[in-house]
């Protein structure tokens, strides 16, 4: 009979401690065979308020003062459970920040004699409506649209991931936060550019729906940001007039996100689509995606509001559904700035389909 260390950890149930410290969130999180077991979250939206985006060195220097005491707190939650595995996220993100959370989680991998497994922040993204009570089945088109990146990707099981399109310019959140700094709404720009479009009228503006008129599935926003700035410029301005214009952004932005999954959805033959990342959690997003659903006969998911943003119940669950990848020994802290995620492939050996949300 094998007694090694090994085998008795295979044995035990799988618990696995969430870190994420790719950008301005320091987050926790503890996910089992039974599903998410407590996670928590640290924002430093206050700390960089001032300078209108995030500081790298000051985001790093929060993560060093942030991380274990969420991880205590995440702990003492769940029961003090005997974790079994560490995830982490290795990439792709700020390189400083990356490397904090590394750190944490290499050290106490070494200090619980746990492993270690570094995580592909973008497939937790991917990955986190799986977090909810009914998650969608493999296979489905996810747009995965955040201050980073605008994403379509067909995800065809886990590990299986194709790219359909991506934006060639700005990101869709940071198209929305630079139309917010024209608007003088500060930062983060995205939810207060958001919550001014509800008193405007989304028809003042003929902005213009980029890369519609052409096939394909990329996205490009700098020059819709162009015309805001221009009407912005040319225009006098008043409360109801920036509403307007916010308003008209807004819907330009929908309707292009919406076009664009829509083809994806034709293109692939799937009928799921699921949208992660800070902008699935846009109300008038929601909305116009789940209308073109049912009106085109495709089902639509996303995370709860929580788990839009960056988080670590995403990373605990990657960590949990990648389990059979994390092997025994002192780990590096490993951290990546830039990780393609045509570069991921299936876990060694997979876990059975049934039980990848912690449900039979």
């Amino acid at each position: 009979m094998n007694n090694t260390p090994e085998s008795a950890a295979l044995q035990r149930p799988s618990i696995i401690l969430g870190i994420e410290s790719s950008c301005d969130e320091s987050a926790a999180a503890i996910y089992g065979e039974s599903g998410l077991m407590a996670h928590a979250l640290h924002s430093q939206v206050a700390l960089h308020a001032d300078y209108g985006g995030v500081v790298p060195e000051l985001a790093s220097r929060d993560h060093i003062r942030k991380l274990l005491p969420l991880i205590e707190r995440v702990r003492a939650e769940a029961g003090n459970p005997e974790l079994t595995g560490i995830a982490y996220t290795r990439g792709p993100g700020l390189m400083g920040a990356l490397l904090v959370g590394a750190s944490v989680a290499a050290g106490l991998g070494m200090s619980l004699d746990v492993p270690v497994l570094g995580v592909h922040h973008m497939e937790g993204h991917l990955l986190s409506p799986l977090l909810e009570d009914e998650p969608p089945a493999f296979p489905y088109v996810a747009l995965l649209v955040s201050g980073g990146h605008t994403l379509l990707v067909a995800v065809e099981d886990l590990g299986r991931y194709r790219l359909l399109g991506r934006s060639v310019d700005d990101a869709v959140g940071e198209a929305f936060d630079k139309t917010a700094k024209i608007l003088d709404l500060g930062y983060p720009g995205g939810p207060a550019l958001a919550a001014l479009a509800t008193s405007g009228d989304p028809a003042a503006h003929d902005f213009p729906r980029p890369m519609l008129a052409r096939p394909g599935l990329d996205f490009s926003f700098s020059g819709l940001k162009t015309a805001v700035m221009l009407t912005v410029k040319n225009n006098a301005r008043s409360p109801d007039s920036d509403a307007d214009i916010a308003a008209s952004f807004q819907q330009a932005v929908v309707d292009t996100l919406v076009a664009k999954c829509a083809r994806a959805i034709e293109a692939t033959g799937m009928q799921r689509l699921v949208v992660a990342g800070g902008v699935g959690a846009n109300q008038a997003l929601r909305a116009a995606l789940v209308e073109r659903g049912a009106r085109d006969g495709f089902s639509v998911s996303f995370p709860r509001q929580a788990f839009c943003t960056d988080n670590a119940a995403m990373i605990a669950l990657t960590g949990y559904l990648r389990r059979s990848e994390f092997r025994r020994g002192i780990a590096g802290a490993e951290a990546v700035a830039r990780w393609p995620l045509d570069e991921l492939a299936p876990p060694m050996a997979e876990a059975p389909t049934a039980d990848r949300t912690g449900t039979a």
